[in-house]
């Protein structure tokens, strides 16, 4: 357990605030949902850039930082179904990709590696469009943006089901 490691547990800890407030969708509440989730998100950039920077890239490490990832977009996701501001169907192809993916990241039989493959460009490319997605798709914000933010989940969706064919290929 290190500094980079405790970061990445640390992005859990905003998970139950997240979902209290977006459980009440008050536009206030639904802001404060975006601020939680946008700063756990932002822990995500920190603790990969401390662990190169510190030399402090474990096998731990690679295993929780995708693990955490999923949980902070897939938990939000679930509940903007629950808001009806996404299709569940849309949201059951990310879970789709992200558990096949997790999956095969870490049995060293598909992948013909010993540790934890790393995420390539595409499943950080991936990531962030969720990540942009789901941060407007959360906040409160004026009709007019209802079908730019759909736009970018659905660019989201589509994002992470090119990331996955393209770690699956090789």
């Amino acid at each position: 357990m290190n500094l980079p490691t405790w970061i990445t547990i640390s992005r859990l800890l905003g998970l139950p605030f997240l979902f209290y407030f977006l459980n009440n969708p008050t536009p206030s509440y639904r802001w404060i949902s975006v601020i939680i989730f946008v700063v756990a998100a932002g822990t995500d950039w920190l603790d990969g850039y401390l662990a190169r920077k510190l030399n402090q890239v474990t096998e731990l490490g690679k295993f929780l930082d995708p693990l955490v990832d999923k949980l902070l977009v897939l938990g939000p996701l679930l509940n903007l179904i629950d808001l009806g501001e996404v299709p569940p169907w849309g949201v059951f192809l990310i879970l789709s990709r992200e558990l096949a993916i997790a999956g095969w990241r870490v049995n060293p039989n598909l992948t013909g590696k010993a540790s934890i493959q790393g995420a390539n460009w595409w499943g950080k490319l991936k990531t962030v469009s969720q990540i942009i997605a789901i941060a407007l798709l959360m906040a409160p914000l004026p009709s007019t943006w209802t079908i730019p933010s759909l736009i970018v989940f659905w660019l989201s969706v589509m994002l992470t089901l090119i990331s996955g064919v393209i770690y699956l290929v090789p």
